[in-house]
């Protein structure tokens, strides 16, 4: 019932958003500034709450859902097999797909971990088509998790704002 998501943009602009199976929390450390709600539940039901309720972005969001392959298959509307590749000198495979409002590609590691190793969206129906870039790296699959690492507690000085969709 835990999720932590740390990101740093293209400009170096760090956040963190987390979920402790009750409240979620989003952080800007740059800004010293937290915005914080409840929504108890599990992992799907606050992604879920995040994007449509709240309006936050979370590039990659689906993959944090349990009906992932789900939601992949029911959503793509073609995927082609581009080519075979090495990323970091791992082999990969090159997967294109399009669903109706995103154009995705996937690069997968080749072997007995078919891991995802990089991903790009295109935002096809928005302005200027921008693209999300994610390089994956240094996979744990057994992680050490503790409850604290879900757990926000506010720096000194950090100032507690509304999330926008709160306040309309």
């Amino acid at each position: 019932n835990g999720l932590r998501v740390d990101l740093e943009e293209s400009n170096g602009e760090k956040h963190t958003v987390l979920y402790d199976g009750k409240n979620i929390t989003v952080f800007s450390p740059s800004q010293n500034v937290y915005a914080q709600t409840t929504k108890p539940g599990g992992i799907d039901e606050a992604v879920r709450y995040f994007l449509k309720d709240l309006h936050m972005r979370l590039p990659l969001a689906a993959l944090l859902l349990s009906r992932f392959p789900a939601e992949v298959e029911s959503r793509t509307q073609s995927l082609d097999y581009v080519e075979k590749t090495l990323i970091d000198g791992v082999p990969t495979h090159h997967l294109a797909g399009r669903t109706e409002t995103v154009d995705y590609q996937v690069w997968i590691a080749e072997g007995a971990q078919p891991l995802p190793l990089r991903v790009v969206l295109t935002y096809k129906n928005a302005e200027g088509q921008p693209e999300f870039r994610a390089q994956f790296s240094d996979w744990n699959l057994a992680p050490k998790i503790q409850d604290s690492q879900f757990v926000f507690t506010p720096p000194e000085g950090a100032r507690k704002i509304a999330f926008q969709a709160q306040l309309s």
